[in-house]
């Protein structure tokens, strides 16, 4: 299976697919001619995807629930073909203080972002080894390769699929199936703009300036990763760096870290003397 992902052949099918960083692939797969289908909460976004592009197949189903999410796998290849790739870009996040954050919130997010890419990933493994290839994508994030200040609960559900997608390399790729992770910074979506009023200040000292990538952009940069078959993706020059310096000396960046959290906490929090 290593053909162009725009392959008129191929059946894609991306979670989370109604918004986002997912609604951007779908969009470029649909302009493509490849045969796609989006599962997702059945809500607003889908509902407005059903209407833009009829030609997308569309299942609601919530990811993090392991029978929908195989009901809902079994849908689309019933519907379209076996499935040649498969994009998990389902997602959820609400940061703020760990002691803070409600123990559902601990819950919601590796269930959603962890176990919402597992099952789909289960769902589609067994026939692309049958298969003997396919694609598959993971959306993790920078909070997957370092501490994040605020993250306490989103980073380590990303930092899961990272282990998870370095397992499955290993694994699956003798089988001739392709595995992408993908580690973006902020990206401007929906999202994003729901979590910026929670960020605690040193989080927002912590993650500087950097100014959020367009869906669309990190879009186009993942197809170019998988038509290089790239193991791992940190769209965009200054994430890059950031990234290769987390992996190279994360002792350094902690420091950095460390220092931008001191210099932003509020006085009301300090630690006593």
């Amino acid at each position: 299976m290593t053909a162009s992902p725009e392959a008129a052949h191929w059946h894609a099918i991306v979670t989370g697919g109604s918004s986002g960083i997912g609604l951007a692939l779908v969009r470029r797969l649909v302009a493509s001619g490849v045969p796609t289908s989006v599962i997702a909460l059945d809500d607003a976004d889908l509902a407005a995807l059903r209407h833009a592009l009829p030609a997308v197949t569309c299942v609601a189903a919530d990811v993090s629930d392991r029978v929908q999410a195989q009901a809902a796998v079994a849908e689309c290849v019933a519907a379209r073909g076996p499935c040649d790739l498969l994009v998990t870009s389902a997602g959820v996040i609400t940061p703020g203080y760990f002691a803070e954050l409600a123990d559902v919130e601990f819950e919601r997010q590796m269930q959603v972002n962890y176990f919402g890419t597992l099952w789909p990933i289960r769902a589609v493994a067994g026939p692309m080894i049958e298969a003997g290839g396919g694609s598959i994508v993971a959306i993790s994030s920078f909070g997957g390769l370092m501490g994040v200040f605020g993250m306490g609960a989103y980073g380590p559900s990303k930092y899961a699929v990272r282990g998870l997608c370095e397992t499955l390399r290993l694994e699956l790729g003798p089988h001739g199936i392709h595995v992408l992770a993908v580690y973006p910074t902020d990206v401007d979506t929906p999202m994003l703009a729901r979590e910026k009023p929670l960020h605690p200040p040193e989080e927002n000292a912590m993650q500087g300036t950097i100014k959020p990538m367009s869906p669309d952009v990190v879009a186009d940069t993942i197809l170019d990763a998988l038509r290089r078959r790239r193991a791992r993706l940190y769209p965009g020059r200054r994430n890059a760096l950031l990234a290769h310096l987390v992996m190279a000396s994360p002792a350094l960046a902690t420091k950095y870290a460390e220092v931008a959290v001191a210099r932003a906490r509020p006085a009301s929090r300090a630690a006593p003397r």
